[in-house]
C-alpha cells in the first residue's frame, strides 16, 4: 500500500516538479549555511590575529622601554640631572 502511494506520487509530474524544487531549495539553504559558518570562522581568526598583534605591540613597547632604561644608579642620577628621563 505504501509502495503504491509512493509510486503514484513519483509518477505524478507535479510531484516530480515539487520534489525537484524542494531539492534545489535544500541545496541553496545548505550552501548559504556553509558560507555563514565559514564567515564566522574567518571572523574569529581575524579577531585572534588582531589580539595577537596588540599583544606583540605591547611587548615590543616594553622591550624598547627596557632597552632605554638606565644601567645603574649613576646613569639614573645623570639622566635626572640632565632632565632627559
Amino acid at each position: 500500500m505504501i509502495a503504491s502511494l509512493l509510486g503514484s506520487f513519483a509518477a505524478s509530474p507535479w510531484a516530480r516538479a515539487a520534489l525537484r524544487y524542494g531539492v534545489l531549495a535544500l541545496t541553496v539553504l545548505l550552501f548559504l549555511l556553509s558560507i555563514r559558518r565559514a564567515g564566522e570562522r574567518a571572523g574569529r581568526l581575524a579577531e585572534r590575529l588582531e589580539t595577537m598583534e596588540n599583544a606583540n605591540d605591547v611587548q615590543r613597547q616594553m622591550l624598547d622601554a627596557a632597552a632605554r632604561r638606565p644601567r645603574d644608579r649613576s646613569d639614573l642620577a645623570d639622566r635626572l640631572r640632565d632632565s632627559h628621563f
